[in-house]
């Protein structure tokens, strides 16, 4: 197996262009469109008919991930023929979008049968014809100084910015020779490929974690903490077996919607997540985002602490949680007071539990997935099952605990995955604009 280490250059020169810098003395810079074709027209083979079918190439199935198509979709030609992008083998596609463009959809095209592809619109097609490999430009695509030199040139509304193929035609670049360029992208593949799979690895273990957290929550709220009680049918269809000396109730018995509105919209605006359930909003955006695009939060719906917030039109994906805070919440969400002999905690984790997932989605109203809304009627006439009130907080006492605890380790596992992205990323920035210099063993 080839090693390399690194070294410094031995000496560097200005580049000319001031995002670059200085680079190694026997680099040169230039414009892309000096070293590639963009958006080359590519001809249909003659032998292919309109029933032959070819690959097709959605945005989604070009992996985040250095260099990887996830999966060609196959079409027939007569439905790809016009209006879409096409490519052949071995053309660098790029996506101009965002947020595509900043997550660094590029790939290398390989494996078309025809040696034609077609994909989306918002790909731009690079054809590499002198002094660039197809191998350093994807690279250098996904160099996050290009990425950040280019970000202000994207037009657009927000989240629809698009990079110009103007703009990309004349972006400088700084190439080493064909030699070297060859060196760097063998050194990244090998190195990149050994980080995806750690990422990889580690992505798998929070996903493992995930289901256990899950698996507990769905076990507890349904079957108790102690093992060894007698069991009986609970006349639930999406619950089964229960303790027998649990009880089944209607959500109306249990909760009833509050629609008290804020006077002055001061109050701490809160929102709803499937992953963490009710939080401050403040603690969900970045130091440079609005808590909110809202003109006025007057006629935001008050929330107590204990209440139960749902988004109507997410409750099916977990969209939905106990609140610890008093604050105001959207006016399209619904808002549910718990009556004094619950443990309104208990009903977060039952509520949120894969089961009751289900039943809600089954209990939602619309034509289509994405359009499903839970209203209060809906809501009132599911059956649940209770323990008494001190096995209700017994039981989200425990899984206040467990879930933290694993929590505490899927937190863990995460940043070991940035960290990781992290390096993958510096690798790449430091070697493609020429601040570190990968030299192979013996050299």
């Amino acid at each position: 197996m080839m090693r390399h280490e690194f070294k410094k250059y031995d000496k560097y020169k200005d580049s000319g262009v001031e995002w670059i810098g200085k680079v190694p003395f026997n680099w040169i810079s230039g414009r892309i469109k000096d070293f590639a074709d963009i958006n080359v027209s590519t001809r249909i083979p003659t032998n292919l008919t309109n029933d032959d079918l070819v690959e097709f190439v959605p945005m989604t199935n070009v992996n985040n991930n250095i260099g990887r198509i996830e999966k060609f979709n196959f079409v027939p030609l007569k439905a790809v023929s016009s209006g879409y992008t096409k490519f052949k083998n071995r053309d660098v596609i790029f996506a101009k979008i965002t947020p595509c463009m900043e997550n660094g959809n590029c790939v290398i095209v390989n494996g078309l049968s025809h040696d034609i592809g077609f994909g989306s619109t918002e790909f731009m097609v690079f054809r590499s014809f002198r002094k660039l490999t197809e191998e350093y430009l994807h690279y250098f695509l996904h160099n996050d100084l290009f990425r950040q030199n280019a970000e202000p040139f994207m037009k657009g509304t927000a989240g629809q910015k698009r990079i110009s193929s103007q703009y990309m035609t004349t972006h400088y670049l700084a190439l080493p020779p064909i030699s070297e360029q060859k060196t760097i992208t063998n050194y990244l593949d090998t190195k990149t490929t050994q980080i995806d799979k750690k990422i990889y690895l580690l992505t798998k273990k929070v996903d493992q974690y995930s289901e256990l957290k899950q698996s507990l929550i769905n076990e507890t709220v349904t079957h108790g903490l102690d093992k060894t009680v007698a069991m009986k049918d609970s006349g639930v269809e999406w619950i089964g077996k229960i303790p027998e000396h649990w009880e089944k109730k209607r959500v109306k018995d249990l909760f009833v919607e509050s629609k008290i509105k804020s006077v002055t919209g001061q109050e701490t605006l809160l929102s709803v997540s499937e992953y963490s359930g009710v939080t401050q909003k403040k603690d969900n955006v970045g130091n440079d985002e609005l808590l909110t695009n809202a003109i006025t939060l007057v006629g935001y719906k008050i929330c107590k602490a204990g209440e139960l917030i749902i988004n109507i039109m997410l409750a099916w994906k977990r969209g939905l949680g106990v609140s610890s805070f008093d604050g105001i919440v959207s006016p399209s969400y619904a808002v549910y007071s718990p009556n004094k002999s619950i443990c309104s905690a208990y009903f977060h984790y039952l509520f949120r539990s894969n089961r009751a997932i289900v039943e809600f989605k089954r209990n939602s109203t619309g034509i289509i997935e994405s359009r499903l809304r839970l209203y209060s009627d809906n809501f009132y006439s599911i059956d649940v099952v209770i323990p008494e009130y001190k096995e209700q907080k017994a039981i989200a006492n425990y899984l206040d605990t467990k879930t933290a605890q694993i929590d505490r380790i899927v937190e863990t596992i995460n940043t070991e995955i940035e960290k990781l992205k992290e390096l993958r990323k510096t690798l790449i920035n430091d070697v493609v604009t020429g601040k570190i210099k990968v030299i192979t063993e013996g050299e």
